[in-house]
């Protein structure tokens, strides 16, 4: 199954993730960037530990990812130590562009890692 996500995942610059709302229950589905590395799915909200996503993944971490029609459901862990989160934020830049993700990401406090295997 990792290596159908990890092939799905290749050349693709945005996935959905759905996650469960912290106050309603229900599945909520956003588009977002990722990036891979450590055999894993790296995830930075646009507004941080501000993101509504994100408040919802620390309640509930279960998570599912889906490209190209291929789809993971896996426990998200929220990242919040400074030297990862730099780490996973460099490597968005070197994906998307540094210029780019300052303008789009403007709070770099927490990550996000969804193991694929």
């Amino acid at each position: 199954m990792a290596n159908a996500v990890w092939d799905a995942l290749d050349g693709v610059r945005e996935v959905e993730i759905t996650v469960t709302g912290r106050r309603t229950g229900r599945q909520i589905t956003h588009p977002v960037w990722f990036v891979l590395d450590e055999d894993s799915v790296f995830l930075v909200p646009v507004t941080g530990s501000d993101s509504q996503w994100y408040k919802n993944v620390r309640q509930t971490p279960m998570i599912e990812v889906t490209a190209n029609g291929t789809a993971l459901s896996s426990s998200a862990t929220p990242i919040t130590e400074a030297d990862r989160v730099n780490h996973v934020v460099e490597l968005f830049k070197a994906k998307y562009g540094a210029d780019t993700v300052e303008r789009s990401y403007p709070k770099h406090d927490v990550a996000v890692q969804v193991p694929l295997g």
